[in-house]
């Protein structure tokens, strides 16, 4: 965790004032690891009758950026049939909805070993449910070519950002096909192609979402390395990582940067301080560019609720 806490000494400490790297062009863009809405967060939820309850204490976070983006760790929908693990998730629309929306999130992965937690019927829900609240989702859909299109942000000053999302923890099967619904292409090739043409239709920046790794694992493995090094050379500025529970290493390879796991942000794992703590990144960009990133620390409470740590 020393290269973790050096960036952020590097960085002036996240959402200082002002600091040397941030004009009145300089936006940025938040993000956090794990979303979870079920379980024991629902119960909290249920307990204090607020759905916002989960982001009370970093709604800041989210909606005071440009841009914000998190995993989203199961589908949105009350229909479905469990897939028969006992770590299936499904998050009530009427909880999860009003909660991602009084966040202020803006993109969510979809690319994730618990979206099909639930089968296709609620895939498709979670799709709608999103965008009925102005969130964006990448990574999965009802067919191939929409599981593997590119989500479009667009900044004030016209700065282009595209959104991609894979995972390689699922079975080849649970990919989209012509005419059904599935996660998208993991094989590096298309993820290559896809880059390349978020490229050709002049995307300013490419950032890749990747879930992958090995839980409760705070290094990054060498497949996570290949993976991410081979997408940053095909012409992605950023990649980021999910699904490990606790944080991994942040690198700053040739001209882009990988953060492998951000960690959990909302989620109920508190059995120890790896799946307690997380961080939430920071990329500041101006004119098209990462001028450089920063980082705070999370917590997780005892109501699973994320807090910065000062």
């Amino acid at each position: 965790m020393i290269f973790l806490f050096f960036l952020l000494a590097l960085a002036g400490g996240f959402f200082s004032t002002r600091n040397s790297l941030v004009s009145e062009k300089t936006y940025s863009i938040v993000f956090v690891g794990d979303v979870m809405l079920d379980r024991g967060v629902k119960n909290v939820i249920n307990r204090e009758g607020d759905a916002r309850f989960p982001f009370l204490k970093t709604r800041d976070v989210l909606s005071g950026a440009d841009l914000s983006f998190a995993n989203l760790e199961g589908p949105i929908s009350k229909r479905g049939k469990n897939s028969g693990s006992i770590y299936s998730f499904r998050f009530n629309p009427e909880i999860a909805l009003p909660a991602l929306q009084y966040a202020g999130l803006d993109v969510v992965s979809i690319a994730n070993n618990h979206i099909f937690d639930y089968g296709a019927e609620a895939l498709e829900d979670t799709e709608k449910n999103l965008s009925s609240v102005g969130i964006k989702s990448v990574g999965a859909g009802n067919n191939y070519l929409e599981a593997n299109s590119k989500v479009i942000s667009r900044l004030d000053d016209g700065t282009k950002i595209a959104w991609l999302a894979y995972t390689n923890l699922y079975p080849r099967s649970l990919m989209a096909g012509k005419d059904y619904q599935g996660v998208s292409d993991f094989d590096l090739e298309n993820i290559k192609k896809q880059i390349a043409a978020a490229r050709g239709d002049e995307a300013d920046l490419v950032f890749v979402s990747y879930h992958w790794g090995e839980e409760y694992k705070t290094s990054a493995n060498g497949n996570q390395k290949e993976l991410a090094h081979a997408i940053i050379d095909a012409g992605a500025n950023l990649v980021i990582g999910h699904h490990p529970h606790v944080v991994q290493e942040v690198e700053n390879y040739k001209d882009g940067y990988i953060a492998y796991s951000l960690g959990n942000f909302v989620f109920d794992q508190v059995f120890s301080e790896g799946t307690r703590n997380s961080v939430a990144l920071r990329a500041l960009v101006k004119e098209g560019r990462i001028l450089g990133l920063e980082m705070a620390k999370i917590r997780i409470n005892d109501s699973f609720q994320p807090e910065i740590v000062e």
